[in-house]
C-alpha cells in the first residue's frame, strides 16, 4: 500500500459514484470547498484521503482519480445507521447545535460510533509517512486523533471542527463527554469556526478532565508522564471564490438569472433563502415572519416574491421528515391565502441544484436570507456575496452563524426574535442602492481576502508551528 506524507481523514471521500456514457460506473470528484481547498496540496505533497465511498456494505480497494490516492473504509448497513445516522446526526448534531431538537443516547450508538473511528485511525496509521502529517475532519470522527496518535505517535495530527461546539451546560450531559474531549486532544491543533466554539471547548477541559489550561493552549498528560501541548483556536472557513466569480460572469448565468427573475412575474424584490432541509437552518421562522408581512400587507406578492431551496437531508432521521411535513403545511397556508393569479408568495423547492443554476438564483435574488437558529460557519451566506460584482444585493444573516463574526455588515438578526426578523427583511427589501453597495463593497473584500485557500494555509502553519518538521 501506498504511504503519503500528507494524509486528509473525512467521513466520507471527496468523490462520488455515478453512470459513465458506456452504461457503466465511474468516480467524480465532489464539488466540495474542502476538496478545492485541499487539492493542490494533496497533489503537491503527494495526499492520500480516507473516507467513506458513500455505499454501505462495500469492500473497495485503494485507487487514485486526478494525482490524489483514495482510500475508503467500508460501513455495513447497521454502521451506517448507529455511527452514521445515529450518533453523528441524532446524538452528536442536535446537541452541538444548542439541542434545538433532542439527543438521543443510546449505548450501541456509541458502541458502533467507537468502532468506525477506530477503522477510520487504523486506516489513516497505515496511510501515513513517517513523520507524516494527517488531517481529521469533523464531528463523525471525534475520537479518531487520539486513537492515531497512540498508533503512530510519530505524526503531526491536526483535526477541525465545522459545526459549533456547546456550552459547557449542554456539552455535559453528553454520556461520553470525557471519552470525546481525549479523543480531540490527540490532535495537536484542534481547529473550530468561531473563537466562542474554541473558548467552550476548553472549558469544558479545564471544568471535565482539569487538565491545564493557558489562553488557547493546553496540557495533555501522556501515559509516560511527559505532557504535551495541544493548540485549540478559530479558523474560520470559507469558500473557493474563483468558480462563483467565473460562473456570475458568464453571458448564459447571467441571461438564466433574469429568466428566473421573468419567471417569478418580474418582482420588484426577490427574497431568497438556500438551505439543507434541517431544524438549525430556521426555515419555520424565516416562513412565518414572512407571512406576517403579507397579512399584515407590509409586503404585497404583486411586488415581492419569496424563494426557498430547501435540499433533501437524512430522509430517514424521523425530526426531518416531521419538519418537512411542517415547513410544507406553512408554505401551502400562506400561498393559499395570498398568491394571485399571476404571483406566487413562497416558491419552495424541495430538490438540490448545480452550481450553475444556484449562482443564477444568487444573481437574481435582491435579498438572501441567511436565518440559522445555528450554523458552523454557513457558507451560503459567502457564496451570495461572492457573485455580487455589481455590488448590489443585501444579506440578511442570523447572529447564531460563525459568517456573523466576519460579515459585520449584513444585516444581523436574532431569528428567534419574529418581529425583529420583520424589520430586517423590511430594512432589506426597503435600502438604497447607495447603501447596498456600501456594504456589499466591505463584505466582498472580506470574503475574497479570506477565501478557503487562506483557511487552509492559516491552519496547516499553526499545526507546523506546534510541530515542525
Amino acid at each position: 500500500m501506498t504511504v503519503a506524507d500528507f494524509v486528509v481523514v473525512a467521513n466520507r471521500l471527496p468523490v462520488d459514484r455515478v453512470e459513465a456514457p458506456d452504461g457503466g460506473e465511474e468516480w467524480r470528484t465532489s464539488p466540495g470547498g474542502l476538496v478545492a481547498a485541499l487539492e493542490p496540496m494533496m497533489r503537491s505533497a503527494h495526499g492520500a484521503w480516507v473516507g467513506w465511498a458513500g455505499q454501505p456494505d462495500v469492500e473497495l480497494a485503494p485507487f487514485e482519480i486526478g494525482g490524489i490516492d483514495l482510500i475508503p473504509v467500508p460501513l455495513s448497513a447497521q454502521e451506517v445507521a448507529e455511527y452514521y445516522e445515529g450518533f453523528a446526526n441524532d446524538t452528536i448534531w442536535p446537541l452541538y447545535h444548542d439541542v434545538i431538537a433532542p439527543p438521543q443516547f443510546h449505548r450501541e450508538w456509541w458502541e458502533a460510533y467507537v468502532t468506525v473511528n477506530r477503522r477510520f485511525a487504523e486506516a489513516a496509521a497505515s496511510a501515513a509517512a513517517p513523520d507524516g502529517t494527517v488531517w481529521v475532519h469533523d464531528y463523525q470522527l471525534q475520537l479518531v486523533p487520539q486513537m492515531l496518535r497512540e498508533l503512530r505517535p510519530d505524526v503531526t495530527i491536526g483535526y477541525f471542527h465545522h459545526i459549533p461546539f456547546p456550552a459547557h451546560g449542554l456539552y455535559a450531559q453528553l454520556p461520553w463527554r470525557d471519552q470525546v474531549l481525549r479523543g480531540l486532544l490527540g490532535a495537536d491543533v484542534i481547529g473550530f469556526q468561531r473563537a466562542q466554539d474554541a473558548t467552550y471547548f476548553l472549558t469544558a477541559v479545564r471544568r471535565r478532565l482539569r487538565y491545564e489550561v493557558k489562553g488557547s493552549a493546553v496540557s495533555v498528560p501522556g501515559d509516560d508522564g511527559a505532557t504535551r501541548t495541544a493548540i485549540a483556536r478559530a479558523f474560520p472557513i470559507s469558500i473557493d471564490t474563483a468558480p462563483y466569480l467565473e460562473l456570475a460572469a458568464r453571458p448564459d448565468v447571467r441571461a438564466r438569472a433574469a429568466e428566473i427573475r421573468a419567471s417569478l412575474g418580474n418582482p420588484d424584490r426577490i427574497l431568497l433563502g438556500v438551505d439543507r432541509l434541517d431544524y438549525t437552518k430556521g426555515i419555520r421562522h424565516r416562513v412565518k415572519a414572512y407571512g406576517e408581512l403579507l397579512a399584515e400587507g407590509r409586503l404585497d406578492v404583486e411586488n415581492v416574491t419569496f424563494v426557498q431551496v430547501a435540499s433533501p437531508s437524512r430522509e430517514r432521521v424521523d425530526a426531518y421528515v416531521h419538519l418537512r411535513d411542517e415547513i410544507e403545511l406553512a408554505v401551502g397556508r400562506i400561498n393559499g391565502d395570498h398568491d394571485t393569479m399571476g404571483h406566487t408568495a413562497i416558491r419552495y423547492l424541495h430538490q438540490g441544484f448545480p452550481r450553475e443554476e444556484m449562482v443564477a438564483l444568487y444573481l437574481a435574488a435582491d435579498v438572501m436570507l441567511v436565518t440559522a437558529l445555528r450554523d458552523g460557519m454557513n457558507l451560503v451566506a459567502k457564496e451570495y456575496i461572492a457573485t455580487r460584482s455589481d455590488n448590489r444585493g443585501v444579506l440578511v444573516l442570523s447572529e447564531f452563524t460563525g459568517a456573523a463574526d466576519e460579515l459585520r455588515q449584513a444585516v444581523l438578526v436574532n431569528p428567534h426574535d419574529i418581529e425583529g426578523l420583520k424589520e430586517a427583511i423590511m430594512t432589506a427589501v426597503e435600502m438604497p442602492v447607495k447603501e447596498q453597495s456600501r456594504r456589499m463593497r466591505a463584505l466582498r473584500r472580506r470574503v475574497l481576502d479570506n477565501d478557503v485557500a487562506a483557511w487552509s494555509s492559516a491552519f496547516l502553519r499553526a499545526l507546523d508551528e506546534v510541530h515542525p518538521h
